[in-house]
C-alpha cells in the first residue's frame, strides 16, 4: 500500500475521509510524513505552552494523532495530558508512548462528551487547516475550558481568513482575552516542495 501523503491530507473534507486516511498513516506518521517533511508545528506549540502556561493540568491535546505535540512537551515540564482525535489508530500510537492519562475518540465538528470547564490549556497543532475541521469548532472547544484557560492552537495561514477563522475570532472577543497571532514556518528546511514554504498562524489566548 503506498503511504499517504501530504496532498492527500490536505484534500479531506468530511470526518469518514479523515479516519480513514489516519487509519492508513498511523504506523508510519513519525517515521515517515513527520521526519520527511521536518514538521515543526508540535515543537513550535510545546514551545509556546512553556514559554506561557504555568498551571499542573489537564491540558487537552486536540488533533493528538500519533502524540508529537506531546513529545516536546514532556520534555519541559510535568502535565496531566489527555489526546483527542478522530481517528482510533492515531489514539493507539498515541497511547503506546505512554505520555497520556487518556485518549478520547471525537470529531470536532460534533458536540463533545465533555464536562464544561475541565480543562486548564488546550494545544493542538495541524488540526485546523484544509480538512473538515473549520472555525466552528472553537465553540465546543472553548466550552471544555476552565475560565482562564490557556489555548495554544494553530491554524493553517492559507485559510485563516478564507475559511473564517479570522471572522470567528472577532465575533469570539467577548468569551477570549490576550489574543495573539504568530505566523510560523509548518516546515523546517529539510522539507521538500511544494509545502516547503506553508505557514501557519498560532493563536494563543485565554478564556475569559
Amino acid at each position: 500500500m503506498t503511504d499517504p501523503d501530504l496532498d492527500k491530507a490536505y484534500a479531506l473534507q468530511t470526518p469518514d475521509d479523515n479516519r480513514k486516511l489516519y487509519a492508513d498513516w498511523a504506523a508510519s506518521y513519525d517515521s515517515g510524513f513527520a521526519a520527511d517533511m521536518d514538521y515543526q508545528l508540535p515543537r513550535l506549540v510545546a514551545l509556546v505552552l512553556a514559554e506561557i502556561y504555568q498551571g499542573a493540568g489537564p491540558v487537552l491535546d486536540l488533533g493528538a494523532g500519533t502524540g508529537l505535540v506531546a513529545d516536546h512537551m514532556l520534555m519541559r515540564g510535568t502535565f496531566d495530558i489527555d489526546a483527542l482525535d478522530i481517528s482510533p489508530q492515531m489514539l493507539e500510537t498515541a497511547a503506546a508512548k505512554g505520555h497520556y492519562r487518556q485518549t478520547i475518540a471525537a470529531d470536532l465538528t460534533k458536540p463533545l462528551d465533555i464536562a464544561d470547564a475541565t480543562y486548564d490549556a488546550v494545544v493542538s497543532a495541524g488540526t485546523f487547516t484544509h480538512g473538515h475541521v473549520g472555525p466552528d469548532a472553537l465553540d465546543e472547544v472553548i466550552r471544555i475550558a476552565r475560565p482562564g484557560a490557556l489555548f495554544v492552537l494553530t491554524i493553517n495561514a492559507e485559510h485563516f481568513e478564507a475559511r473564517g477563522f479570522a471572522a470567528k475570532f472577532r465575533a469570539l472577543a467577548p468569551m477570549v482575552a490576550e489574543l495573539e497571532h504568530r505566523e510560523v514556518n509548518i516546515y523546517g528546511s529539510k522539507a521538500a516542495a511544494p509545502h516547503r514554504d506553508d505557514r501557519a498562524q498560532i493563536a494563543i489566548f485565554r478564556k475569559r
